[in-house]
């Protein structure tokens, strides 16, 4: 197969998809790679082509490549994930909409276009966690204690674009953050970026019944195939604070051949229900030493 990956340059360096595209090649695939932030591009000849079988796309929020993946997507080719759905969690906003309408447990979820405007949230919701509704990898993640401490925290928030404000969900200071891939769930815990102080070394952690039902309904409400999410466990149950695609996979067993079995299988099906339905690793099915390549891999 021949497929395009489109690389910010934030993720130059990065073993994920780097690693992901040296074993695709390793398998015979030819791997294009497209740097949208780093190139000039010629976007009337790019996809019109049609050459690639799928495109994927590993991009930081509010960058060129999304832009580049929802062309592709619009002249009929495959991506992965689908563009649409990037953009329904790119937006942590729009996200918060759709999940909470689709019954998932989302804190309630404010949206300002200027950081002044949070100042009309009710007391009653402090703490507040405030952040960019286009973030990544914790960028600019504040958490505000008092409507006091939201006035000397303003000029810091300017320029960030649209914000988002949610109720700080008490918890013991560990996420657990679940990765879907190939329909598998693997469950990690590390620290919360709300509570820095904490000393917990992320690793591998057994996966709840109730939270791996919840990470399979993430994939349904915002027709992903390759995410993780952010869960805490708070007073009143698992809560959902965050949702990516195309996530690091960080500590998921032989991640780089699982996540390009994943690209493989969903180029061949054009994008969209490769995978079986998510199911907890390590808790439902046992994990093999290794991910072999398998009969078609390489073809």
């Amino acid at each position: 197969m021949r497929l395009c990956f489109l690389v910010e340059e934030h993720y130059r360096h990065d073993g994920m998809p780097n690693e992901v595209i040296r074993q695709l090649s390793a398998w015979g695939h030819q791997v294009d790679v497209l740097r949208p932030g780093g190139s000039l591009l010629r976007m009337t000849d790019l996809v019109r082509s049609g050459v690639h079988d799928a495109w994927v796309l590993k991009t930081v929020s509010g960058g060129p490549g999304l832009t580049m993946l929802e062309a592709a997507a619009a002249t009929g080719m495959t991506t992965v994930n689908d563009a649409r759905s990037i953009r329904g969690v790119r937006d942590k906003a729009l996200a918060a909409a759709i999940g909470r309408a689709r019954g998932l447990p989302l804190p309630p979820t404010y949206a300002v276009a200027r950081p002044e405007l949070l100042a009309e949230v009710p007391e009653s919701e402090y703490p507040l966690v405030v952040k960019p509704a286009d973030g990544s990898s914790g960028r600019a993640v504040h958490l505000v204690a008092s409507p006091d401490r939201l006035a000397a925290l303003l000029p810091r928030l300017a320029g960030e674009g649209m914000l988002i404000a949610q109720p700080y969900v008490p918890n013991s200071g560990v996420d657990i953050k679940v990765y879907c891939v190939g329909g598998e769930l693997f469950a990690t815990e590390r620290c919360s970026p709300m509570h820095p102080d904490r000393s917990v070394r992320e690793r591998r952690v057994p996966l709840p019944a109730e939270v791996a039902a919840i990470a399979a309904q993430v994939g349904v409400v915002y027709g992903l195939d390759l995410y993780g999410l952010d869960v805490l466990l708070g007073p009143d149950g698992p809560v959902v604070v965050d949702v990516n695609d195309f996530p690091s996979f960080r500590q998921v067993p032989q991640a780089a051949a699982r996540v390009a079995r994943a690209v493989l299988d969903l180029s061949r099906a054009g994008g969209a229900a490769a995978c079986p339905p998510p199911r907890a690793a390590g808790l439902h099915v046992s994990i093999p030493a290794q991910v072999p390549a398998r009969a078609g891999d390489g073809a």
